[in-house]
């Protein structure tokens, strides 16, 4: 076998597990791992510091900035009460009976600039609201709530992941945005035929700490008092800062470039770096001007303080996908996935997916396989905009109680048992990630490049394996039932 392969393979077990079993950090870890591949593909050390270095610079240089916006837009959005504004106008739009729908939405379009496990504890008040005064099961709205926002978490920037994915993979910023919303969105819908299953199969409706487990307790409860409307945001304040940098981003992407002033203009506030600036400083004096100066900076500051892990493993995927590059290792791998006959977009699904199983971070999962994936892109003629989407749909699937988000939705929806835990969540997220996997690879068969029609049955048929076990365990369930009414 090629040195090249094996210095990868070598590489790969290594920062697994350095990252899984010591305590050397995940940048450290990638840096090593990067020096095995390169060594072991021949080259020259001062030539693979340097490739390292321009590498982790390079990534940065185009994503960094936004990286850091987003952080600031999201606290503001933590503080303001917008993300509660939005949920409320969702709530309205859809109609009463339609309050999941509505928290999925909600989920969707907060995600976008704000971390989904901040978000949900945000929001979670919200759906305890919604629950004891509609009788609707917290469990579904919540997990609906969460799924929305693990969803745009994962698959749509200005969140650090998908930016990541994006600027190592080479991706226009605004073609990414727009189809992982394309995506999000029937990602989230398609999902909920189970999540209402589980709703109605684990009914919980908050009394205080307590929880009524059925309709006819709910009915003698009375309605709790959401907050008062007059002291959120308006619409226009809580929606301007998330819209108005996607719709100039999208404008810079799908008008191009040109001569004249208007395209200048366009050129100039359609970039990420301007358009996400742009949504900061809306977000700054429309939404925190009722907070104290000194506790908003606090605030901004402890945000930006949680990204330096992000900017730095962001780098670190830069250097390793430059080191591969560099060794001609790309040519190497994609010529034997091309032989062995693997759908080459089922590569970085493949990684992302069982990163995201073993170590349980979304965006480290997703920049990893980026970085492995990058060689392959040109070499199979492969769309890096698809290969950005299998990336970071792979996180979705498999949380576990390795993830901390896992715990969240857990504790605050007052499930204790494992068992029912990995069936509410753990599930839910899987059958996500089929959709969005199915979703994205055949949609590349249209509109990708280098896709088989093979591409899309591996996460059609988990889906398949799913609804069959869904469909025994209710029969198993209905058995029971029937033995205990019986006896």
């Amino acid at each position: 076998m090629d040195g090249a392969i094996i210095g990868i393979i070598v590489g790969i077990i290594a920062m697994m597990l350095m990252i899984i079993k010591t305590r050397i950090p995940v940048t450290l870890a990638m840096v090593i791992a990067c020096l095995i591949m390169g060594l072991s593909a021949g080259m020259v050390p001062t030539d693979l510091i340097n490739a390292i270095k321009a590498g982790f610079g390079g990534v940065l240089g185009g994503i960094g900035l936004i990286i850091a916006f987003g952080v600031i837009m999201g606290a503001c959005f933590e503080r303001s009460g917008a993300a509660v504004r939005m949920a409320k106008t969702f709530v309205k739009l859809c109609g009463k009976g339609r309050e999941d729908i509505a928290l999925g939405f909600t989920g969707v379009v907060v995600a976008i600039p704000v971390f989904c496990d901040s978000a949900y504890i945000i929001l979670h008040s919200l759906v305890r609201a919604i629950s004891r005064n509609t009788g609707k099961s917290s469990v579904g709205l919540g997990v609906t709530l969460a799924l929305g926002l693990l969803i745009t978490h994962a698959m749509v920037p200005p969140t650090p992941g998908p930016v990541a994915v994006a600027g190592i993979l080479n991706v226009d910023l605004g073609v990414y945005m727009m189809w992982g919303l394309m995506v999000s969105v029937p990602m989230m819908l398609l999902s909920m035929f189970y999540i209402r299953k589980v709703g109605k199969e684990y009914y919980r409706v908050p009394d205080g700490q307590k929880w009524i487990t059925s309709e006819a307790d709910w009915a003698n409860l009375e309605t709790v008092q959401e907050t008062d409307d007059s002291k959120l945001p308006s619409n226009f304040l809580s929606f301007g800062p998330i819209l108005i940098p996607i719709v100039l981003i999208l404008l810079g992407t799908l008008i191009g470039k040109g001569d004249s002033f208007f395209h200048t203009l366009i050129e100039l506030f359609g970039n990420p770096v301007v358009a996400v600036g742009l949504g900061v400083l809306m977000a700054l004096y429309g939404l925190t001007t009722q907070i104290d100066r000194k506790d908003m900076i606090g605030s901004m500051d402890d945000a930006l303080s949680t990204t330096g892990l992000i900017l730095v493993v962001t780098g670190c995927g830069g250097a390793m996908g430059a080191v591969l590059k560099a060794s001609g290792t790309g040519p190497v791998v994609a010529e034997l996935i091309a032989s062995s006959g693997i759908p080459a977009l089922l590569v970085p699904l493949a990684i992302a997916s069982m990163l995201r199983l073993i170590q349980g971070s979304a965006t480290a999962s997703m920049m990893v396989a980026a970085t492995m994936t990058l060689p392959l892109v040109e070499t199979l003629g492969l769309d890096p905009v698809f290969v950005a989407l299998t990336c970071a749909v792979g996180p979705v699937g498999f949380s576990h109680v390795n993830d901390s988000y896992f715990h969240i939705i857990s504790r605050t929806l007052g499930i204790t048992e494992l068992s029912d835990q990995l069936k509410i969540w753990s599930m839910t997220s899987t059958i996500a990630w089929a959709i969005g996997a199915s979703i994205i690879m055949t949609l590349n068969l249209f509109f990708g490049a280098g896709g088989t029609i093979i591409d899309p049955i591996v996460p059609i048929a988990v889906l398949a394996l799913i609804a069959v076990w869904m469909k025994m365990s209710a029969a198993k369930t209905k058995e029971v039932n029937s033995t205990i009414k019986t006896a």
